[in-house]
Formats: C-alpha cells, sequence, structure tokens
C-alpha cells in the first residue's frame, strides 16, 4: 500500500433555533462502520491528490457528519467523508479498505441487510476488520463488482477506489435518497453529496440554462441535471465508473418497474392485503435498527401515521414522535397527528411555528445549493432540528402517495378525459379564445387546456398550474416548449414506452421524477441541515416492486388513492384519519408574504438585481406582487419560485462556506 490516511407530550415553551496503513490517514477517533454522513473526493488527471483539498471539500458539508471526518489519498486519488455516527459507534472510521489496502470505500447510508451479505463474504474467505455495513460493500466489490449491487438493502451513495484497476466507482441507491454529484473537468473527475463540495473544487459553474428552465416548469431541477452544466447528478439505481485516464463508463443495476393496472401479484386481493401488511412491517422494523436514539415523523397524514403504528407495535418502548403545526388552521395537523400519538401513547413533541426571520430561507439556499421552490422544505427543516434534539434518526412516511395513488394527478386527467370526444379543430379555436382571455380569468377555466393533443401534454400543463402565468411571467427562452415531448426527450429514464397506459405513466414520473428530485431532496437537505438521519420504509425496494404489481383499481376508488394500503393497515389508526381530507405538508406562505416577508419580497423581486437578468417581465412581476398584497389571488407559488432563485443566484457570488449552524425563529414546543 502506498496511499495516505489522516485519517407524553411536552407542555413547558421552548425557543426553537431554526439552525492506513500504506498511506496518510487522519481522523478524530483513529480507529475504524456504518454511518449516515456526507462523501467527496477526486481522481486528478495529474499530479499528486492533497489532503488539504479533500478536507476543503468536506469541510463545507460538516453538518451532514458532525461526529467525525476522515480522508485517503493515493497518486491522484482524494476520498474524504463527514460522519454522523449511527450503529457501531466505536469502530466507525471512513475511509474503510480490503484486508491489504487496494480497495478503499467512502459511503453515505444505511445498508440494511449488511449482515446477511457479511456472512456469505466471510463464507467465500473476505476477513472483516470491523462490524460496520461499509466495510461489507468494499469486500462485495471484490467478490463481484457491479453484478452485486442489485444484493444492497438500503439508501447509499458511496465511492470505490481501486488501486490496481486505477479506477473509481460512484453508486447511487435505488430511488435516490442520498445525493451525489459529479462533474469530468480537464483537470480530473470529482464528486460529492452536495454542490457545495464540487463549487470548494473549483469546478466551472456555468449556468444551464435547460436545467433552469426545469425548475420553472417543476420548481425544481430533474436528474440527472444540476444548475451548472458542468455538474451531473448520478441517476438513481446506477453507476459510473472513471478511469485514471479520465474515461467513463457508466451502468444501470435497478429500474422501478411500471405500475400495474392489471394484477400482476400472483395474489388474490385478501393475499395481496396480507403480504402487504407482511412486507410494510418488515420494512418498518429493519429500519428500526440504531445504536442511538431513534424516533418518527408524526405529520397527521395517513402515511407518516402507518409508519407511527408498526414500530409502536414492534417496540417495548413508546415511540418518539414529532409534529410541526402552524397558527393557520389551514395548515395545522397538529389535532390528527395527536390522535396517534394517544392511541400509541407514543413519547409525544409537538412545535409551532411562527417565523419572524428571514435567515430561515437564506440557510435553506445554502443546503440545497440550488434552486428549489417546494416551500415544505421550510416545515421539513424545522421538524429535523426539532426532533435532532432527541434523536439522531427519525422514520418518514414518504413514498406512500407515489406507490398507492396518493396524489390527485389521476383525478386531473380522468376530469379533463372528455376533452378528446371533441374534434381537434375545435379544440384548438377553443383554446385559442381562452389564451385570449385576460390573466385575471387565469384558473377560473380549464379551457385553455383543449389544444393539448395528449392526455399527458395535458397532465404537465394542468397539474403544475400556472403554464399561461409562466408565459406571461417569464422571457421565451426560459420557457419550455408545452407538451410532453421536449420533456420526454430531456428526462427519458422517466417515461415509459410508447403505448403504456397514461395512469401508468403518470405514477411512474411521479415515482422517478417528482419523489427523487422534489421529495426526497427536500428530505435529505432539511434533515442533514439538522444532522439528523431520516429512513424511509415505504420505499424499501421489495416493498415497492410488490406495490407495481398491485393493479390501479384496487389502490385507486371514486376518486381516492391508497384503498388497498388502508384495507391493509387502515384498522390501526384512528378512524377520523381514514375519512380526513388530504392535506399537503405546506406552510401559509400566502399569510406571510402579505405580512413578516413581505419587505423581503418586494425588496428582492422588485430590485434592480433580479430584474436584469433578463428572466422575468418586470412587469408581470410587480402585477404579482399587488394582486397577492391585495388579496385577488394567491401567486405564493410563483413569488416562492422567484424569490428562492434570485437568493440563489446572490448565494453564487458571495463566498463558499459552511451554513450557518444556529437560525432564530419563533417557534414555541408545546
Amino acid at each position: 500500500m502506498n496511499g495516505t490516511i489522516k485519517g407524553p407530550f411536552l407542555r413547558e415553551p421552548q425557543e426553537c433555533h431554526l439552525r492506513h496503513i500504506g498511506g496518510q490517514h487522519f481522523g478524530r477517533n483513529g480507529r475504524i462502520a456504518n454511518t449516515m454522513c456526507g462523501i467527496a473526493g477526486f481522481l486528478l488527471r495529474d499530479g499528486k491528490a492533497q489532503i488539504s483539498d479533500v478536507r476543503a471539500m468536506c469541510d463545507l458539508i460538516r453538518h451532514r457528519g458532525p461526529d467525525d471526518e476522515g480522508f485517503y489519498t493515493e497518486g491522484g486519488c482524494g476520498l474524504g467523508m463527514r460522519r454522523l455516527s449511527i450503529i457501531d459507534l466505536s469502530t466507525g472510521h471512513q475511509p474503510i479498505s480490503n484486508e491489504d489496502g487496494t480497495v478503499w470505500v467512502v459511503f453515505n447510508g444505511e445498508i440494511y441487510n449488511y449482515q446477511e451479505l457479511r456472512q456469505d463474504l466471510i463464507r467465500r474467505g473476505h476477513h472483516f476488520a470491523t462490524n460496520s455495513d461499509t466495510e461489507t460493500l468494499v469486500h462485495l466489490y471484490e467478490e463481484k463488482g457491479t453484478d452485486g449491487l442489485h444484493l444492497l438493502r438500503g439508501m447509499f451513495a458511496f465511492c470505490i477506489w481501486d488501486s490496481r484497476k486505477r479506477k473509481i466507482l460512484l453508486v447511487r441507491d435505488r430511488f435516490g435518497k442520498k445525493p451525489l454529484y459529479y462533474a469530468q473537468t480537464p483537470s480530473g473527475f470529482y464528486f460529492g453529496s452536495e454542490l457545495k463540495c464540487l463549487r470548494a473544487a473549483g469546478v466551472p459553474l456555468d449556468i444551464d440554462h435547460d436545467a433552469l428552465r426545469l425548475y420553472f416548469q417543476f420548481g425544481y431541477i430533474a436528474d440527472p441535471y444540476s444548475p451548472f452544466r458542468t455538474i451531473q447528478k448520478l441517476m438513481p439505481g446506477c453507476w459510473m465508473e472513471c478511469s485514471a485516464d479520465g474515461s467513463l463508463k457508466q451502468g444501470r443495476y435497478w429500474r422501478l418497474p411500471p405500475f400495474s393496472e392489471d394484477n400482476r401479484t400472483g395474489c388474490t386481493e385478501p393475499e395481496t392485503r396480507e403480504q402487504l401488511r407482511e412486507l410494510f412491517d418488515e420494512s418498518v422494523r429493519i429500519r428500526m435498527i440504531a445504536d442511538v436514539p431513534l424516533g418518527a415523523f408524526l405529520s397527521g397524514g395517513i402515511d407518516s401515521s402507518l409508519v407511527v403504528a408498526s414500530m409502536a407495535l414492534q417496540s417495548s418502548e413508546p415511540v418518539k414522535t414529532f409534529s410541526i403545526g402552524f397558527e393557520e388552521a389551514a395548515y395545522n395537523e397538529l389535532n390528527y397527528a395527536a390522535l396517534v400519538a394517544k392511541k400509541y401513547k407514543t413519547d409525544h413533541r409537538e412545535i409551532l411555528v411562527r417565523p419572524d426571520s428571514v435567515a430561515l430561507l437564506h440557510k435553506l439556499v445554502s443546503h440545497f445549493g440550488e434552486p428549489f421552490a417546494d416551500s415544505s422544505a421550510i416545515p421539513t427543516y424545522i421538524v429535523s432540528e426539532f426532533a435532532a434534539r432527541h434523536v439522531k434518526v427519525a422514520l418518514s412516511g414518504d413514498g406512500g402517495d407515489e406507490l398507492f395513488a396518493g396524489y390527485p394527478t389521476l383525478n386531473i386527467v380522468q376530469k379533463y378525459g372528455f376533452l378528446d370526444r371533441i374534434p381537434r379543430p375545435l379544440r384548438r379555436l377553443i383554446s385559442w379564445t381562452s389564451n385570449a382571455l385576460p390573466y385575471s380569468a387565469y384558473g377560473k377555466n380549464f379551457l385553455y387546456a383543449m389544444d393539448y393533443s395528449t392526455q399527458l401534454d395535458r397532465y404537465f400543463h394542468e397539474n403544475y398550474t400556472a403554464y399561461l402565468t409562466r408565459k406571461r411571467m417569464l422571457n421565451p427562452d426560459w420557457m419550455l416548449p408545452p407538451g410532453a415531448n421536449f420533456l420526454q426527450t430531456m428526462l427519458p429514464d422517466n417515461f415509459l414506452p410508447a403505448g403504456t397506459g397514461i395512469f401508468s405513466q403518470l405514477m411512474y414520473f411521479e415515482a422517478t421524477a417528482n419523489l427523487t428530485g422534489d421529495i426526497l431532496v427536500k428530505v435529505d437537505r432539511a434533515s442533514m441541515a439538522a444532522s439528523l438521519e431520516v429512513r424511509c420504509p415505504l420505499l424499501d425496494h421489495r416493498f415497492a416492486e410488490f406495490a407495481t404489481r398491485i393493479p390501479l383499481g384496487w389502490k385507486w376508488q371514486n376518486g381516492r388513492g391508497k384503498r388497498i394500503l388502508l384495507d391493509a393497515l387502515g384498522d390501526r389508526l384512528p378512524a377520523e384519519l381514514l375519512t380526513r381530507p388530504k392535506m399537503g405538508f405546506g406552510v401559509p406562505l400566502d399569510h406571510w408574504f402579505r405580512g413578516p416577508l413581505r419587505e423581503l419580497i418586494h425588496d428582492t423581486l422588485s430590485g434592480r438585481t433580479f430584474l436584469d437578468r433578463g428572466i422575468v417581465s418586470p412587469e408581470f412581476v410587480r402585477y404579482l406582487l399587488e394582486e397577492h398584497d391585495a388579496g385577488r389571488r394567491t401567486n405564493h407559488h410563483q413569488i416562492y419560485a422567484l424569490l428562492m432563485l434570485e437568493l440563489w443566484f446572490k448565494s453564487l457570488e458571495e463566498p463558499i462556506s459552511p451554513p450557518d449552524s444556529a437560525i432564530p425563529c419563533a417557534a414555541v414546543a408545546s
């Protein structure tokens, strides 16, 4: 070896803070395990890797792993990590190598079946120095290479350095729960858990206009794009090899199966319900393994409540649960969460949020590293920071809507299905007439959707709202062409072959594009900002694969989704939850933009700096703000998207630095 290693309810109110051998190895505990963390590194074409360069990349993601750090360099390869200790606390140091130090790994994630894999590898002659899942990756790679990736069960992003073959291997989990950015430049190949790692390495930051056009369409930048042309995201379920000469090789080890509109389970409906129940409880159970305090987010919705119920039924101790609420009743689900907490006698904590500082928005921009317009990142961060005071791991209910038709997508398609029976020329005429209506009529008619030739086209310009608003708000260069064809070209991995049923296609897009690019990005960045690990039982790949084989008619009935999930598990929930209307995990931005955040949005979006970027129509943006102020229309979605974009642009003009650790807000824990 010739590398270098350096290696019951709380009642008292509280204030909430949003706040080797053979080389050189440095680490705080000096011992060689299972972690949630951040990783970063590079493989240079020429020259020798310096630990100081790896450290500079990792210092910016200290929040992802405040417990430990570790680095390894060999030739042009540099690997680094920041560790949040979860399991095998005493021997959790990374990077970890094989027996002779020729294969090294840095790892972000959890492998839930690592004990099973470990025993098989020991039988095959491999020798382990730790009890960690991290080391399992090294020996699995030695034994099977990329062919072994399909055996992994968990969430992960990792890099393996093979010194014999002089190449690195990047791998990302099936749903993309853990992020992994990369860039190929003339000087070398760079990777990191967050964009700021690559910024610290000096990767070029030329703006990718197509990526920002995706942002205006969806409110996020879909994989594999990033806001910078040089940087991309490794797609979920994929791997990439980079050799020392700069050559790249990519592959895919898993793809979500298409959703079936027929029964492909091989079971009757009662048998399917029983199978769902068993798979769900097992998925929850394996995610309750930790050597640190563990709890759960409890929103008051169906999915998080089912997770908490399963945890309680499988735990000998009260489950620690955490809920967030707002003074505005339309956004407050605390009463529903309390019903579940009472039923299962959880150790429950609630927090009521009244923001009085814009600093939180700046912190979110810093942690996300790219424009992100899903405002539910705000409560996700706050509840993560709140939970992190008591636990290091929290389970969530993410994934239930995507797998069991819980979103209103299908209703939208069904609602406008009758338009297909109208002759196309007549539809085009009606649509042209609708487009001529004044802006004040937008949102009060659906006629502009008539001219779309397919249901898929109609979905993208109705479900994502405000197509005509964007058309007036944005300069033409920043608009995606209408219809689905351009998106199918940009995002081929998120679309199924021609001829696929529309319901299967829409659910597939929700589960591969929206889930990965929006929901899981939000959960990862917001929770890691608080140094909290979040696990998603509903996104266990075995559970998800079974869910795709269940026919649509067993999931969606009478305009509502999740029917079979509730038939299988609903008896565990209070009756009130089964009939309540669906409520998104949102924040009262419409009120805040007329109150405590009004000055921020007006100063930011009416300022010359933003307007001179040439992205928007200044007159129309001013009209949006005036209309919102007057209460004639709630334009908070468009306003928030523009605000987060401009705050992101401004962040690029500032020196890159670690995010602030504590952000004040007005919040009361009860």
